[in-house]
């Protein structure tokens, strides 16, 4: 006998272990270049929040651009007027709010001494004195016990002569006037460089902007030139479209709040009603910020609390009815971003890039999502921010029924369930959920606990279906029968529900019988094992008018129907036999002569199908046409047992 022989030298277990462990080389090389990324946005803050605001805006202005386009401006002069137009108003917004800051600093001393007599009369309030009773309790039990108060210091000797004090005096040095201008500047230099990029950055994007498009779709993939383009086209004017309505949304917000708090006699209204306007652009918690100051500046006007409480009334009333009536209907939530996500980017936009990070967090976040729901490269970004669910409703359904969680997925349907009918529920989810079952089974994948548990939450869902009522009405079974349904045919076994040799086939079979069962017709689930080869001798069929055999297995299918046909023609000679097939790619029956040799009458490929194809059979099953029906076709016992 040969024996390998052992290695010379064996790698210690540690080693072993190291090399098992470490990451794959495109899983490394990804999170090195999202290290690179994330660094870049970091150090480059500087340049790249100019761009990313330019950008933004660059969306803002593409419609007006295209309006005046359309009005035979040219494209310099269309530019030029978008990008002064749009400088006007921010520089007008800017002065307004420097001469609101400067009056509401003049007024800071008469807010201070409202403010002390009202934390004063608080102190006077019940409510204060029970503070000052809690304050003292706490206080007497950090001094221990019988501490004595310790003796004040011995004044100093009356005798002794006092010493005179040594006067000092400092002198600054006079700034000079280069000082004094760096002093004057410094806080206004960087905000106007800031504006001066983004409106430079701006006027290259509008500029060059079909330039810049063609450059991204050589950069998307240029392969489908068509679906590409209508791709950018698409995300552009979304982008834009959503930009635009969120401005004016917030603007108008911003106008309602500054003549509700002039309504009220809130000093300064003009300020806060811009303040609130680009508050609203941060989530969350930008309404609550927006509401802040001006209840500080109420309660620093108002000797009483009246103003106070109008002023809240005030925000209390709009927010809600601008964040969840009238933001829906202008756009219908259509970030297209999960709340998770939303979170995620405002918080990592603020750790990049600091307030206006957060600003910003959302509409960069948004173009992210849009990009990826376009452009195929970048689909990784719809799906770890875009809100559609990351997996079909079929591929749901088999992950909880895998994962053994028959109350998520009987959860889900009823989800589902308030949108379509059970019979289109039972043939575009489960039936295609089992299908994937089927298809894992053929690989060997499932275990034999994995397949237990599939069967019984396919049960427990069946179940729970049955006892709905209040389910979404079929149109088929809305829709007047060709007739009525005889009483052989309401009788129980009238239709056998025969399972194939799958796992899964028997819950199918149940499936379609209780579709059935909901039409009138008696039904009869029959396992496998009962038309077996070996028991089919002792199979008592009843009053079986039809079989309908139910088959998801995947491969071997032509062969095995043959002969299960043949036995049930053999034990129950004057039923039809309807064979379902059920996979999306089969094409095993497609084959008119594979059809005839498994010598089934009738071939379905859904729930539906077969539903209606019993019906017809029952509705046309009358004692005239029993009399003139063909006798049924003889089959021998090597062709079944072949």
């Amino acid at each position: 006998m040969l024996t390998r022989p052992k290695p010379l030298l064996t790698p210690p277990r540690a080693t072993r272990v190291a090399a098992v462990e470490a990451p794959p080389p495109a899983l490394a090389s990804s999170l090195i270049v999202a290290g690179l990324i994330v660094a870049g946005l970091y150090f480059g803050r500087e340049v790249l929040i100019p761009i990313a605001i330019a950008i933004l805006l660059s969306f803002v202005l593409g419609p007006l651009v295209n309006l005046l386009r359309k009005l035979h401006f040219g494209r310099f002069f269309a530019v030029a007027t978008s990008v002064l137009l749009t400088l006007g108003v921010v520089g007008a917004l800017g002065t307004l709010i420097g001469v609101q800051l400067a009056d509401l600093a003049g007024d800071v001393p008469r807010y201070r001494y409202t403010i002390e007599r009202k934390v004063e009369g608080l102190r006077d309030s019940p409510i204060g004195r029970a503070t000052d009773y809690v304050s003292n309790i706490g206080r007497s039990m950090r001094q221990p016990e019988g501490e004595a108060e310790k003796p004040e210091p011995a004044p100093a000797d009356a005798s002794a002569p006092p010493v005179k004090p040594v006067l000092v005096e400092v002198r600054e040095r006079q700034p000079s006037p280069i000082e004094m201008a760096g002093t004057i500047l410094s806080p206004v230099l960087h905000p106007l460089a800031t504006i001066g990029i983004v409106f430079i950055v701006v006027l290259f994007l509008l500029m060059q902007r079909e330039d810049l498009r063609d450059r991204m779709i050589r950069l998307a993939g240029s392969s489908d030139l068509h679906r590409t383009t209508v791709a950018m086209d698409d995300a552009a004017r979304r982008l834009s479209r959503y930009f635009l309505v969120q401005l004016a949304l917030n603007a108008s917000f911003g106008v309602v709040v500054g003549v509700g708090l002039t309504l009220i006699g809130v000093p300064n209204p003009v300020l806060w009603g811009i303040f609130s306007a680009v508050m609203r652009f941060v989530p969350y918690i930008g309404a609550v910020l927006s509401a802040v100051f001006p209840l500080a500046i109420a309660a620093a006007v108002d000797p009483g609390w009246s103003m106070v409480i109008a002023t809240l009334i005030l925000f209390l009333v709009i927010e809600p009815l601008v964040g969840h009536f009238i933001e829906p209907m202008l756009y219908g939530h259509s970030t297209g971003m999960s709340p998770f996500a939303v979170l995620v980017s405002a918080l990592f936009w603020t750790w990049l890039w600091g307030p206006v990070g957060l600003l910003l967090s959302t509409p960069l976040t948004v173009c992210l999502v849009v990009l990826g729901r376009h452009v195929e490269k970048l689909e990784f970004l719809d799906i770890l921010f875009g809100n559609r669910p990351a997996l079909t409703p079929v591929e749901n359904f088999y992950q909880r029924i895998l994962a053994d969680d028959p109350e998520e997925a009987q959860e889900h349907a009823d989800l589902l369930l308030h949108k379509c009918s059970l019979p289109a529920y039972y043939d575009e989810v489960v039936l295609k959920g089992l299908e994937l079952a089927a298809r894992d089974a053929v690989r060997g994948v499932l275990t034999a606990k994995q397949k237990t548990d599939i069967r019984a939450s396919i049960s427990e869902l069946i179940a729970e279906m049955e006892e709905r009522e209040n389910l979404v009405a079929d149109p088929c079974e809305s829709s007047p029968l060709p007739g009525e349904i005889p009483a052989p045919w309401r009788e129980k076994g009238a239709v056998l529900c025969v399972a194939g040799r799958s796992f899964i086939d028997e819950a199918a079979c149940a499936i379609l019988a209780q579709l059935l069962a909901r039409r009138g017709v008696g039904t009869r689930v029959v396992p496998f094992s009962d038309v077996a080869r070996a028991n089919i001798t002792n199979f008592e069929p009843g009053p079986a008018r039809m079989v309908c055999i139910v088959s998801l297995a995947i491969s071997g299918e032509p062969t095995h129907l043959r002969r299960l046909v043949g036995r049930l023609r053999r034990r129950v000679s004057e039923a039809r036999v309807v064979v379902g097939l059920w996979q999306a790619d089969d094409d095993a029956l497609s084959d008119d002569a594979q059809r005839r040799a498994v010598g089934a009458d009738e071939f379905v490929a859904s729930f539906r199908s077969a539903v209606e194809t019993v019906l017809a059979a029952a509705t046309a099953d009358t004692p005239q046409t029993r009399a003139s029906a063909a006798p049924p076709r003889a089959v021998s016992p090597a062709t079944v047992d072949a």
